[in-house]
């Protein structure tokens, strides 16, 4: 059995930078605030990032009473190859571990060929689709909007035209920019069933049928440098 096989453990983030800059498609390391680490035999087999979304407004889902119980699970990443329902499993003892009350914002990427099925095994709350943001290719590293500015494209050696948009200096840079599809966005109340009816009395947004698609997978085939912990 997978609980017998696998254990999860709460880790330093920087055991996550390898698997991040490297295995997961969006090949960067976005705000943590909080890592788990998923094992076998000690050996890391995965791991899971927690931190604040990006977007403040997404922190007011539920109210600007309950922002500071708002938190986004940003990367999910393990090994191929791995038992039917691990990943599912992995994430369900994140939130064991996890501070309560919490809500946990998530989104799945379908540009990058996921729509949330580990979200829908979890029954995590689907509320829709965000904005799409465009994504900023540069030396074969993925950026988004907010990074790229006038100091950004100026540290980076390019020139600066004030006649030109961000994005033709961008484009003048050198970089790329890649049209995307919108995310498909998730929710769940990590809370005590008291709670958990406060924050659904108060969630703004409205809850939708599950979308069903094909996934397709991306090149996990990366091969991190192997982490023993001792439980």
């Amino acid at each position: 059995m997978i609980k017998d096989t696998y254990k999860v453990k709460s880790i330093k983030k920087e055991l996550c930078k390898e698997w991040l800059l490297y295995k997961h498609y969006a090949k960067r390391i976005p705000s943590i605030s909080y890592a788990f680490g998923l094992y076998e035999n000690n050996i890391m087999k995965g791991c899971c990032t927690y931190g604040l979304p990006p977007q403040h407004n997404c922190m007011l889902l539920c109210g600007e009473q309950n922002k500071k119980n708002v938190i986004e699970l940003n990367r999910l990443i393990k090994e191929d190859g791995m038992p039917k329902n691990t990943q599912s499993w992995f994430v369900a003892q994140t939130f064991k571990l996890l501070p309560k009350p919490m809500i946990i914002l998530s989104y799945a990427d379908p540009n990058n060929g996921h729509n949330g099925y580990t979200y829908q095994s979890l029954n995590f709350l689907y509320t829709g689709k965000s904005n799409p943001k465009d994504e900023y290719i540069f030396e074969n590293n993925q950026h988004t909007e907010r990074h790229i500015n006038k100091n950004w494209i100026l540290k980076k050696g390019g020139l600066w035209n004030d006649d030109l948009t961000i994005n033709e200096n961008f484009i003048n840079l050198g970089g790329k920019i890649l049209k995307q599809k919108p995310k498909n966005r998730y929710v769940y109340f990590n809370a005590n069933k008291k709670q958990k009816k406060l924050f659904f009395k108060e969630l703004k947004w409205d809850i939708l049928s599950y979308p069903k698609q094909i996934n397709k997978n991306y090149d996990t085939s990366h091969k991190t440098t192997t982490q023993i912990e001792l439980f």
